[in-house]
């Protein structure tokens, strides 16, 4: 790779950017940090890194899970099936990334918008259920522990239907008739 490959492809990359508004950082030739703003999980870090042969995509989506590591994997690799682009991956410890690889050749304005796109699709669409299967146990007890005192659920409020004893659906006997719906939709596919 040369340095004009680099300047080439950052060139590419730093209009695209711009064009898009996107908030990013540029610390070194061939380097890139760009917030991708979510509605579930709020903000993913993508870093697009100039390779010999290749733009790497890189962005961490969540730690490793707490509890049912094999049910996420699962998860993520029937979804990795259907995925545009990038994949889940886990790194040493089981932390959950979106990784992928665009050859230079194919580094264009637009397939940058269409990978980063992704990248943020699948980090967001699917974070919820991700906390759900791998950090279910300490959401419950964090809802439980917030009601105990009192203390705002605004921001657990995506898995009242699954953290709120009254709408989890094997409380139908004890359910209080306000509560509201008590069967959670399905999953949605990608």
């Amino acid at each position: 790779m040369t340095d004009r490959t680099v300047l080439e492809l950052d060139a590419v990359i730093e209009q695209t950017l711009r064009d898009s508004e996107l908030v990013h950082e540029h610390p070194a030739p061939g380097r890139w940090l760009i917030d991708l703003p979510g509605t579930k999980k709020l903000k993913t870090v993508c870093g697009l890194i100039v390779g010999e042969h290749a733009l790497r995509v890189e962005a961490f989506v969540c730690r490793q899970p707490d509890e049912n590591r094999e049910q996420l994997w699962t998860f993520l690799l029937q979804h990795n099936a259907r995925m545009y682009g990038v994949a889940y991956s886990i790194d040493s410890v089981g932390d959950v990334y979106l990784t992928g690889r665009l050859p230079h050749a194919a580094v264009t304005p637009e397939e940058i918008d269409r990978i980063l796109g992704a990248v943020l699709s699948y980090a967001d669409d699917h974070f919820n259920a991700m906390l759900e299967i791998g950090f279910g146990t300490s959401i419950r007890r964090e809802w439980e522990w917030r009601v105990k005192r009192g203390e705002s659920l605004r921001n657990l409020e995506a898995f009242a239907a699954f953290a709120d004893p009254a709408r989890r659906p094997d409380a139908d006997a004890t359910r209080r008739p306000d509560a509201g719906p008590t069967r959670r939709p399905p999953p949605q596919q990608a």
